[in-house]
């Protein structure tokens, strides 16, 4: 199943907690504060993989997070970090936030890693909380928690050559001849419902990526069938291969049909109409042929055209040469959709606040937030830690400013 769009839900692992611990050796009455650190959570990496084809692993699992770290240990011991999550998408996919459907980052080359949630750090260990005055802490920080993103993986494929062309003109035939893909092929429309990469290899270490883009019908660039949907892998094709059934084995006019391709190809994206092409005129072997390519070179004296068979292969090595001549005069730049992205600003916010409500007072924002969330409220020695932090931050001070006294609730 070909699935070239999905939303995930992504969660980086947790760090882990830090440990309470002291030194029990024999030899050691007075041994002191020995909890180790944490590990940091796992981060998630998405991969460009040729490999990989399709988004359909994200189709049927959209939740995916990463390990978590482990809690410290003892004798100072650091707790084991949490394994990195790798997900492996095509060549080409955008990766979107979800919310705004803007582009984070695009996946332009073959093991490209990119880091889209970065795993909790891991809490510190009693030992670290060691001091002069406080010789025995008896609490450790908790680990903080991984970042969580939910995303739009979308494929852009990324080809040298484009076939196009109307429904059941031999496009996934001439694909299958000429590379390595072996595409459904059979004699009605739409046998084609996912496009189709291939490899064509013209020995000596040449050799370019040829895609079967469907979905070419008449109101294909408003979104009439799959139009819209295949239409996209076009923007950036360097060179189109438009084939026509010379024959008009279809009943249909081989001009009628150029006219209406190239019409869909400019209302979906002015660009494509620029874009370098070559007309194949298909099904040589077959009545009519002849006839329409005499009417079809009087209509367009201009285009340079090349006849083939698909069905017996006569002309296809033709073909395949010609198109590579012509890869080699394309100065083509792969279009990027991530050039304009700009990291979304993190707007300063004070790092507490104080107001009195009724006959509370509410002290509230980031800094005290995480300060609540690294301490243990039932150890006594973590309880002193967090109210001697409240007083060196200067919070204790500015409640007193604005009346609070001792015995007021403070929330």
């Amino acid at each position: 199943m070909f699935v070239d769009i999905a939303r995930v839900d992504l969660k980086a692992g947790r760090g882990g907690d830090g440990a309470v611990a002291f030194r029990r050796e024999k030899y050691e009455p007075a041994g002191g504060p020995a909890g180790g650190d944490g590990g940091n959570g796992g981060n998630i990496y998405i991969v460009a993989d040729e490999g990989t084809r399709t988004l359909g692993d994200y189709h049927y699992k959209r939740y995916y997070h990463a390990e978590n770290g482990e809690p410290g240990r003892n004798k100072g011991q650091f707790g084991k970090a949490g394994d990195d999550l790798y997900l492996y998408v095509p060549v080409g996919t955008l990766i979107k936030d979800f919310k705004t459907d803007t582009v984070i980052y695009d996946m332009r080359e073959e093991g490209e890693e990119f880091l889209i949630c970065k795993g909790g750090a891991g809490g510190k260990g009693n030992r670290r909380f060691k001091s002069s005055t406080r010789q025995a802490p008896k609490f450790a920080e908790p680990g903080k928690q991984g970042e969580e993103k939910t995303i739009l993986l979308e494929i852009k494929l990324i080809s040298d050559v484009g076939l196009v062309g109307l429904p059941n003109v031999g496009k996934s035939t001439i694909l299958s001849i000429l590379s390595n893909a072996r595409p459904k092929i059979d004699n009605y429309h739409f046998t084609t419902l996912i496009p189709n990469l291939g490899v064509v290899d013209l020995g000596d270490g040449n050799s370019f990526v040829l895609a079967d883009v469907p979905g070419m019908i008449e109101g294909a660039s408003k979104g009439v069938g799959l139009g819209l949907e295949f239409l996209k892998h076009l923007e950036r094709t360097g060179l189109l291969v438009h084939v026509i059934d010379m024959s008009g084995s279809e009943g249909r006019d081989p001009i009628d049909d150029y006219n209406l391709i190239r019409k869909e190809l400019r209302d979906y994206d002015e660009r494509l109409d620029e874009r370098k092409e070559i007309i194949v005129a298909n099904k040589k072997d077959l009545p009519g042929f002849e006839k329409n390519l005499k009417e079809f070179k009087r209509e367009f004296p201009e285009l340079e055209i090349i006849e083939i068979s698909a069905a017996t292969t006569e002309n296809v090595n033709i073909l395949k040469n010609k198109i590579w001549e012509s890869l080699k005069d394309i100065d083509f730049e792969y279009e990027y959709f991530d050039e304009d992205y700009v990291e979304p600003e993190v707007e300063e916010v004070e790092p507490f606040t104080i107001e009195k409500s009724g006959e509370f007072y509410i002290v509230e924002g980031p800094f005290v937030d995480d300060l609540v969330y690294r301490t243990n409220f039932e150890k006594d020695a973590s309880i002193k830690y967090f109210q001697k932090v409240l007083a060196d931050q200067g919070i204790v001070e500015k409640l007193r400013e604005i009346g609070a006294e001792d015995g007021d609730t403070v929330i």
